[in-house]
């Protein structure tokens, strides 16, 4: 019969005792699980409405002119916004050998897309956009003179009796850019610069349109013009994405 030594014994008991304590090591690690980022940005998409401030304060400050605009947007993507604008004008024109007052209403309708990369929290917008103009309106010509080669012989024929050419219209595409900033919640200043390019008008009987609304001045070097905008806005969210 064999008999299992002391040290055997001593031995057995040592791997177990090691075996025991490494299990244990083992078993308390914290298990480490990575994770993941969920924090998600919402953004507001809705309808901004709002004027042109610009027409509001010439008003007030020019004789000669009257004018309203309201626009507004509606946010369609990240980056593209559906837009417009509707106003009214009342320009009278003093020229050397004319006078003459335009009268009418407008619409401009197209697309803006922003190029801005907000932060977190920012609705800002640097944009470019496109637009197409109409417009129906009324010239009168309120007085004009005859230019003569010959005055110092001949006095030079000059009338005040006014001239309505009433049905007129025009229709041109312009191209927009501009910046909108979030001053307070959902309100917004704006600025923009436009240039425009006549398809077709209308133009009165020996006479020319020299002011057109919504279009602005016309120049005798072509079908180009120019304008520019200070906008004041409110956004009415609708509802929000995720950025």
């Amino acid at each position: 019969m064999h008999h299992i030594s002391d040290y055997s014994i001593k031995t057995l008991l040592l791997c177990l005792f090691l075996s025991v304590v490494s299990y244990a090591q083992n078993d308390s690690i914290p298990e480490v699980k990575q994770t993941v980022d969920t924090l998600k940005i919402k953004q507001k998409y809705g309808i901004r409405i709002g004027g042109d401030l610009s027409k509001l304060v010439r008003s007030f400050i020019d004789d000669d002119y009257k004018g309203f605009e309201v626009n507004g947007d509606y946010r369609l993507t990240k980056k593209w916004y559906l837009a417009g604008e509707i106003g009214v004008e009342e320009k009278t024109t003093d020229a050397e050998f004319i006078n003459a007052t335009t009268q009418g209403t407008y619409f401009k309708v197209g697309a803006d897309y922003n190029a801005y990369e907000n932060w977190y929290g920012m609705e800002n917008m640097i944009y470019g956009g496109l637009r197409v103009g109409a417009s129906t309106f009324n010239q009168t010509l309120n007085s004009y003179g005859v230019y003569s080669d010959t005055q110092y012989w001949t006095p030079q024929f000059a009338t005040s009796e006014s001239i309505e050419f009433s049905g007129l219209s025009a229709i041109w595409a312009e191209i927009i850019t501009g910046i909108k900033v979030e001053v307070l919640n959902n309100l917004y200043l704006g600025a923009n610069l436009q240039f425009k390019y006549i398809v077709t008008q209308d133009q009165p009987d020996n006479f020319e349109n020299l002011y057109i609304p919504g279009y602005n001045k016309t120049y005798d070097s072509g079908n180009f013009g120019f304008g520019y905008g200070y906008n004041i806005s409110y956004l009415i969210p609708l509802f929000k994405k995720d950025k």
